[in-house]
């Protein structure tokens, strides 16, 4: 049996497609064995495998917090000119980077968005601000 309005409502999804991949600008950026300064990049949204895979990992049984290390290496997709990011990229990032990054994989994969909702200081007026793409401090 099929309901009235149903197809109206797959097809606004077929319209408004999941976006799985999502710019960002390093706050530092990462410094390539030549000296290079890569800061803008790509991360994807996260399966359940990323997540699951590294709890194998025997850094990361030694050391819980390098969970994040392994796991941003699966899933950041681009950074900068370099021709693969993985692990031990991310190991020899700044710690304000990592910091970065673990807040806006947080952001993608827990709210699937990168917008945040804040408020001025002064005016108390509230707005969203986008994080993907835009270094700290900046909307």
């Amino acid at each position: 049996m099929r309901r009235e309005g149903s197809a109206g409502a797959r097809h606004d999804r077929a319209e408004d497609p999941l976006r799985t991949e999502f710019e960002f600008e390093l706050p530092r950026g990462f410094v390539d064995e030549a000296g290079t300064v890569h800061r803008s990049g790509a991360m994807r949204l996260a399966t359940a495998r990323d997540e699951l895979l590294p709890l194998r990992d025997i850094r990361v049984r030694e050391n819980p917090a390098y969970l994040s290390v392994v796991l941003l290496g699966r899933v950041i997709t681009r950074l900068g000119t370099l021709p693969s990011v993985h692990d031990g990229t991310v190991e020899n990032m700044f710690a304000s980077d990592l910091a970065f990054l673990q807040d806006f994989y947080r952001q993608i994969n827990a709210e699937g968005h990168t917008r945040a909702a804040v408020a001025c200081p002064h005016c108390e007026q509230s707005f969203e601000v986008e994080l993907a793409g835009s270094r700290l401090g900046e909307s």
